[in-house]
């Protein structure tokens, strides 16, 4: 799982593999917690829930943030310009000019990417998230970390999980480099792509499963019109996706008027794979962020006892 890769960039060992999360004991227990922790940060928002759950918004909406906190005023090549989002864009499969120019115009419209043009040079579109993208990815990245502290108490993840702005910061500048060795492992996991390529389909996929694990009974039936309800989608659009997913072998549609599903052994063992990749990688990440946090930290607690000690 492209250990070596991340030890370079990490720039250390690893303190986890991949096969430590993924056989963890208590994982079923941290993919609760996960539902939960997701679920909280887009149910009841039937908006935000259409507008990033899914593939192409979210990872431009991933993508500006960590381009943001990246680049160098002082070094053009490093600017969050069109071209580069779209360069980003390209290593996770969307390479349509096209598509990503629709997909940027749709968060620019409801404020959550501001674009201007250059003061040096006219031709390039300069663009910046606003406050209402950070404030929402830095809840996003707290709640993709709450089932890695569930499994790992022993391991410092305070910072992002108390949602802490400089923590943030100093994250999406260090993913950057991180990108390729994500859309590789990505690229591991169809079935969670098969979810994240239809819209409010990684929320329709946790509700599920979640219903499934409070039933406690791997053969249950679970209705699922429900979510549509609850999450502002259409009845058609969720038939659908359960449509995709018996084909794929994840789930099977039971129950009169199809309207309930057993969870398929497969699709438990490919969430999990995909919750733990994610779990990986944040890992891996927080091993580069923590020490500049720390060292932030302390220059500020510093500044701020140099003047009472002079006086």
């Amino acid at each position: 799982m492209e250990r070596d890769e991340l030890e370079r960039l990490v720039g250390r060992r690893l303190r986890l593999s991949f096969e430590d999360i993924v056989n963890h004991p208590r994982l079923p227990e941290a993919r609760r917690a996960h539902f939960e922790s997701f679920s909280a940060v887009y149910e009841g928002d039937p908006f935000l829930v259409r507008l990033l759950l899914q593939a192409g918004r979210f990872f431009v909406f991933h993508n500006a943030a960590v381009l943001e906190a990246a680049q160098d005023p002082s070094r053009r090549e490093t600017w969050f310009t069109v071209a580069a989002l779209k360069q980003q864009l390209a290593m996770f499969g969307y390479a349509s000019a096209r598509q990503v120019d629709h997909l940027l115009a749709r968060l620019c419209e409801v404020g959550f990417i501001e674009r201007s043009r250059s003061p040096d040079d006219r031709r390039v579109w300069l663009l910046a998230t606003t406050d209402k993208l950070r404030s929402h990815h830095t809840q996003w990245l707290a709640a993709h970390t709450v089932s890695l502290a569930m499994l790992y108490p022993e391991h410092d993840y305070g910072p992002v999980l108390s949602r802490d702005r400089l923590y943030h910061v100093l994250h999406c500048r260090a993913s950057l480099p991180f990108h390729p060795v994500a859309a590789r492992l990505m690229m591991t996991l169809p079935d969670t792509l098969l979810f994240f390529a239809h819209a409010a389909g990684p929320l329709i996929q946790n509700a599920v499963l979640k219903a499934a694990m409070d039933a406690d009974d791997p053969a249950a039936a679970i209705p699922y019109m429900e979510v549509a309800e609850r999450l502002g989608v259409s009845r058609t659009h969720v038939r659908n996706l359960m449509n995709s997913a018996q084909s794929a072998g994840l789930v099977r549609i039971v129950g009169r008027g199809g309207r309930s599903i057993e969870i398929l052994p497969r699709h438990w063992a490919s969430y999990d794979r995909g919750l733990a990749v994610g779990m990986y990688l944040h890992d891996a990440l927080n091993l580069v962020v923590m020490p500049e946090w720390t060292k932030r930290q302390a220059e500020g607690a510093t500044r701020q006892l140099a003047p009472a000690m002079s006086g």
